[in-house]
Parts: structure tokens; C-alpha cells; sequence
């Protein structure tokens, strides 16, 4: 997959500087990851400054309908190339409007190679086989530290400004206000549900959280945006997104989900040769299904 053409504008979230703040945080760095479910492919770690980049369709192709983009990264990077920029290709080829969120993340070692080892480390969590009943059912088993909690209340403040900025501006972006939903993968998959379950939020017409997100307990609003997720068997966080489908089931909002046999955590746009290459398609069709 090819990732997305320069942005066509980039949208600072706060410029006069946002409502919570993560101290602490080295200079924005950019890297090639070089092992993993992920080699090759961008990632972008100490971000502060929490913004939108927007990727346009060709001229003419338009279809008048937005998406925010947010990729994962477990609240220290943004995998910025296969759960963004690609994602926002995959859309703008047909007819949408990306806009990929660029949010503020928990500070990370200044040197690369301690960075780089620590992140190995993390992922090590995602490798290897776990019998089903024993993975986490909330993501707090798994992370728990006062930085994560605060890069996840930071990051959802950005999640509610890009809705609000984006929807300000729709009609300059030639889009809906009405139409604009969120995608987000593992990390930027919580996020979009946490926004979707904050009172101070307006709901978008849909969610699609992949991999990742959580009620916490919290009940789902009667307006709870039309849900779809998708995650494979082999992934530590599959109770997790069960879960999430169940707790949106159970209060009669549109959830639908899609259980992979195999595919990792992960994947996003990445082609593996395995059942969970077709999340995309489905997800599409699932937007066509709401005349979206």
C-alpha cells in the first residue's frame, strides 16, 4: 500500500497551547522501525505539539464524506505510516477526506538505541501464545504507570479538538459535518473511544476502533455513534475488543465485529497473507451498508 501524498494542510491543534500538558517531553523524533510485525515501516515518538495533517482525494473524486485517522502506538509513538498515512491513501482513492491525528504522547528516552530496546521489549508482550481465557480484559493489566494515564487524558483532549476543528471547517474541506467519523488502531483505537464516551464530546456519525479500545465500565451513551472493530485471535487484546463489542451490543447500539483466526497485533494496512489482510474491505463495505 502507498502511503498518502504530502498533506495538503496541517492544522495545529493548539496554538495557544493545550488545556493539559505532559512535561518532560524530548524533541519530536521520526524513525524507520527495523524488526517486527512493522519493519519498514514510520514512527514518530515525543510529540507535544499535537496536530492534523489533511490528505485530499484527486480532483473530482471527492466524495463529500471525512475521516480522522488515528494511529496506535501504545500512548509512546504514533505508527504514523501503516496506521495512518496508508489508511489515508486506501480512503482518498476512495473519494475521502483523511485527516490524520498527529497526538501527544508520553516522553521517551532521548537516545534511540535505549528507545529502541525498550520498545522491543514491549512488543515482546504482543509475540508468543496465551491461551485465550488468560488475556487482559482491560488494558490497565497491561499498562498501568502515571505517564500512560496522562498521555491517555492528553490524547483525548486532542481527539475532541480535531472533531471540533474539523468540523468548523467542513465546509472549506468540501465535507459533511454530519458524515465525519474516526478510525483509530490499538492506542488510537481507545482514543476514539474514550471521545465517543465523554459526555463533553459530540458523537461523529461512526467509530471504527481496530484492535484496541475499552468502555472502562462507563455506560454507552444512547447517541453511542455505529460501531465496527476488528481483531485477530493471536492478538493479547482480543478479550479487550470483545468486550467493547459486547458493552456497545448490550446497550442496543450498531457494533459489528470481526474475529480474524490469525493476523497479530498490529497490522493495520500491512499485507501478511493472512485472513486479517480483509479488514479493510470490510470496513468499507460496512460504511457503504450506512450510505457513508
Amino acid at each position: 500500500m502507498s502511503a498518502a501524498s504530502e498533506p495538503v494542510e496541517v492544522i495545529h491543534l493548539w496554538p495557544d497551547g493545550p488545556p493539559t500538558v505532559i512535561d518532560n517531553v524530548p524533541t519530536e523524533t521520526e524513525y524507520v522501525v527495523s524488526w517486527g510485525l512493522a519493519d519498514g515501516t514510520m514512527m514518530i515518538r515525543n510529540i507535544s505539539d499535537a496536530r492534523l495533517n489533511v490528505y485530499a482525494p484527486a480532483p473530482g473524486a471527492a466524495n463529500g464524506h471525512g475521516v480522522i485517522v488515528v494511529p496506535g502506538g501504545g500512548w509512546a509513538i504514533n505508527a504514523w505510516t501503516h496506521e495512518g498515512t496508508d489508511v489515508a491513501a486506501a480512503l482518498n482513492a476512495l473519494g475521502y477526506t483523511c485527516f490524520v491525528l498527529k497526538y501527544r504522547l508520553q516522553p521517551t528516552s532521548r537516545d534511540q538505541a535505549k528507545f529502541e530496546a525498550t520498545m522491543r521489549k514491549l512488543d515482546s508482550i504482543h509475540a508468543g501464545g496465551m491461551r485465550h481465557g488468560d488475556k487482559p480484559t482491560a488494558i490497565g493489566t497491561l499498562i498501568s504507570s502515571p505517564q500512560y494515564l496522562a498521555a491517555r487524558a492528553a490524547c483525548a483532549d486532542d481527539g475532541r479538538r480535531a472533531i471540533e476543528l474539523v468540523r468548523k471547517d467542513a465546509e472549506r474541506f468540501g465535507i459533511s459535518a454530519e458524515t465525519l467519523g474516526m478510525i483509530g488502531f490499538s492506542a488510537g483505537a481507545f482514543l476514539i473511544v474514550d471521545v465517543a464516551l465523554d459526555p463533553r464530546s459530540d458523537q461523529v456519525a461512526y467509530i471504527a476502533p481496530i484492535y484496541g479500545g475499552e468502555t472502562q465500565g462507563a455506560a454507552v451513551p444512547a447517541d453511542a455513534p455505529p460501531l465496527f472493530t476488528a481483531v485477530a485471535q493471536d492478538d493479547i487484546l482480543v478479550r479487550i475488543v470483545e468486550g467493547l463489542h459486547n458493552d456497545w451490543s448490550a446497550a442496543d447500539r450498531p457494533s459489528e465485529v470481526h474475529h480474524f483466526r490469525r493476523g497479530a497485533h498490529g497490522f493495520g494496512m500491512l499485507r501478511q497473507g493472512l485472513p486479517s489482510d480483509r479488514w479493510f474491505d470490510l470496513f468499507t463495505t460496512w460504511l457503504a451498508d450506512l450510505s457513508l
